[in-house]
């Protein structure tokens, strides 16, 4: 099947002096139709609304629940060029919704704040959704050598009602480094009531309370939000060629000897 020529293939360059840019995702499922108190989103919303108004940055705000998109189908097990940028997915099917994805972590956003409920101790099924179609993103480092995610910052917001907060958050610390990401110091925040303690109406209660919490969500945003002022101010120090051996999908191959 032919692929049509895709807008995530063009160049989309900042206007100078632009606002540094926030993206949130929200990766929370609900039903619209009878909506409910989400920790998670209630704090990233706040973070947004917070850098916006103190620090001037460009927010944008995507819920995964709002998009309609297709589960990764595996075209990487076929063969590592069967897995395309874009998604091949993206490219054939005019009514997947992942492009608004990939246009803001490609192109648009300096900052992406990732929030996540935890469900049986992992983040959501909706995130694992999301994180198997970024397979082409990373994969174009593998093919091409082509490292699309270059100085930007990812942080994480993390709550439930139970524990497993650092499975979680070095789970997603592994998949968005790999990406390209970098991190601020403390780069995620988390709540969670604990394995004994399964009240969700008093964990709705505590965080809707918690000037802490929204506090924190906050700082979690400045903080990304310096560490990319930081970068984007040494663009030729990290852009220099890197050794892929040792990364995944990288063969060693020993380097022949030279005699002098």
């Amino acid at each position: 099947m032919k692929h049509k020529p895709s807008h995530l293939l063009e160049e989309h360059p900042k206007p100078p002096g632009a606002p540094p840019r926030i993206l949130g995702l929200s990766t929370t499922a609900m039903d619209e139709g009878n909506p409910r108190f989400s920790t998670s989103d209630a704090l990233l919303e706040y973070a947004l609304a917070d850098a916006s108004a103190r620090q001037g940055a460009d927010t944008k705000l995507v819920r995964l629940r709002d998009l309609a998109f297709r589960h990764c189908e595996g075209n990487y097990s076929k063969a590592a060029r069967a897995c395309t940028w874009p998604c091949a997915i993206t490219e054939r099917d005019p009514t997947d919704q992942l492009d608004r994805v990939y246009e803001g972590l490609v192109h648009w956003a300096d900052v992406v704040l990732v929030a996540t409920p935890i469900r049986w101790g992992a983040a959501s099924s909706l995130y694992f959704k999301m994180a198997e179609r970024m397979n082409c993103i990373q994969n174009q480092i593998t093919i091409h050598d082509r490292v699309l995610i270059q100085r930007k910052v990812a942080g994480f917001i993390i709550t439930g009602g139970q524990d497993n907060v650092q499975a979680v958050a070095g789970g997603m610390l592994t998949f968005w480094s790999e990406l390209g990401f970098l991190f601020p110091p403390f780069p995620f925040i988390a709540h969670s009531r604990g394995w004994a303690a399964e009240d969700t109406d008093e964990n709705v209660r505590q965080v809707k309370a918690s000037t802490a919490l929204r506090d924190a969500a906050a700082q979690l945003a400045e903080r990304s939000l310096a560490l990319f002022k930081v970068l984007d101010r040494h663009p030729e120090e990290l852009a220099k060629p890197m050794e892929k051996v040792g990364r995944k999908a990288q063969r060693l191959v020993a380097r022949t000897e030279v005699t002098p």
